[in-house]
């Protein structure tokens, strides 16, 4: 999901802290190149940078320059609401990565989850199967590494990340089934998750999120 109005603060921010073109390669890094175009052109930045002529043709049918060779001088990190590089506060995610509850299920201690079981439970607890997995951009480095948040708490994913699901630990707490579960973003505990997902995985943020948004289906919201 990426956020309107979010991603309209950040365009704003961006282009008052200096700068004419902004990066919108690899489809506006998963965002969507056409939305950030509209956003950034509007908050004053002259021209966009983009990957092929068809994205530049496309924009310009849009009334918005853009080119192939000009150098990005917008800072990206505050386009897109990544965390900023030396770990000094938290920016508004502009996107954020949800999936939703399947089913659960109620493990014994000993039990266990996933491929190659990498996670055996030490008591009693009921997991749920969540939307999303390494064909979304969930990258299996994450499994037994990472959380994600259900009910406005964080929990932990479990065992091995597959390709359309994961498994999480709800540790003791009951959900509905169709829960949203939320990777990273939004306004929760989740929503600086991405610092944690580069420190597990050693990819910068801006690499997770094009590659996140590159695979997941992309919504909006307010």
């Amino acid at each position: 999901m990426i956020s309107r109005s979010a991603l309209a603060t950040a365009a704003s921010a961006a282009v008052a802290a200096g700068g004419r073109v902004a990066d919108l390669r690899r489809d506006g890094w998963g965002h969507g190149v056409l939305a950030v175009a509209q956003a950034v052109t509007l908050a004053g930045a002259e021209r966009v940078r983009v990957d092929s002529p068809g994205v530049r043709d496309a924009l310009a049918l849009e009334g918005i320059p853009a080119s192939l060779d000009d150098e990005p001088d917008i800072d990206s990190a505050l386009l897109y609401g990544l965390p900023p590089h030396d770990g000094s506060g938290q920016r508004r995610p502009i996107m954020r990565l949800h999936g939703r509850v399947l089913s659960t299920k109620p493990l014994r201690p000993g039990d266990a989850v996933s491929y190659g079981y990498t996670f055996r439970t030490r008591r009693e607890t009921t997991v749920a199967l969540v939307t999303g997995g390494y064909a979304q951009g969930i990258l299996r480095a994450l499994g037994n590494r990472a959380s994600v948040e259900i009910g406005g708490v964080l929990r932990p994913i479990v065992g091995r990340v597959a390709m359309d699901v994961c498994v999480v630990d709800l540790e003791g707490s009951p959900t509905d089934l169709g829960a949203e579960a939320t990777y990273f973003g939004g306004a929760g505990p989740a929503s600086s998750a991405l610092a944690q997902w580069s420190a597990v995985t050693g990819l910068e943020a801006s690499e997770l999120v094009a590659v996140a948004g590159a695979h997941a289906e992309r919504g909006w919201e307010s």
